[in-house]
């Protein structure tokens, strides 16, 4: 039973000067199971990233199913899609956008308040530690490597035990060796809270890392 369901999904950009809009997606049928672990390949300018903000309910599509669990987060308002994300998808952003005048710690624990989440102190150490950052709790982003600011990122996604979390080019300003680390880590950490995870990439030695890789271009009819 698929966890995340998308039917007859389309996305446009409008045309510049009145002309006529871009077709962005055009996805009639995909979905991702209960702890399942994705990576999905296109070129960059792919819809790739649009894709994932229509997932998280960043972004509305112009029509279309968008259904995690029993929920289409399309039929939502604004406010609601934002407590729902909070609560249900945890997001890594190809840049971290982590809060530089916050704490690794208060970065973290700030991801627990968007969801109401009462969790402390603890708890947010708790995941610092699982990401091997425990003893950075109290840095600032300034004061950590790339590497490690996309840990802390990760702990931030994880913070609520999602069902969902999306990953947008988590790795791209890694190198090779923390880039692995950083696919290792963020799979071990979805498995172990039984979340699925969807990886968009254009980086094929990162699609390899993972069981199910999905082209866009097979599953979007925008050519």
């Amino acid at each position: 039973m698929s966890l995340l369901q998308i039917r007859q999904l389309r996305v446009q950009y409008p045309g510049p000067d009145g002309e006529p809009p871009t077709s962005v997606l055009d996805i009639p049928d995909w979905g991702v199971a209960a702890g399942e672990q994705v990576a999905l390949v296109g070129a960059s300018g792919s819809g790739k990233t649009t894709l994932l903000h229509v997932v998280a309910g960043i972004v509305l599509p112009d029509s279309g199913e968008v259904r995690l669990g029993d929920t289409d987060i399309t039929r939502l308002d604004e406010a609601s899609r934002d407590r729902f994300r909070a609560a249900n998808i945890g997001y890594i952003f190809q840049q971290v956008h982590l809060l530089p005048a916050f704490t690794a710690l208060e970065n973290v624990l700030l991801g627990m308040t968007f969801a109401d989440n009462r969790a402390g102190t603890a708890e947010a150490l708790a995941l610092l530690e699982s990401v091997g950052l425990r003893e950075r709790a109290r840095y600032f982003p300034r004061q950590l490597s790339a590497g490690q600011q996309q840990r802390v990122g990760i702990a931030r996604a994880l913070a609520n035990r999602p069902r969902l979390v999306l990953a947008d080019e988590p790795t791209s300003a890694l190198d090779a060796r923390h880039r692995d680390a950083v696919i290792d880590l963020m799979q071990r950490l979805c498995q172990d809270i039984g979340a699925a995870l969807i990886v968009v990439t254009h980086d094929e030695a990162v699609a390899r890392r993972f069981p199910t890789t999905i082209r866009l271009a097979d599953i979007n009819h925008v050519h």
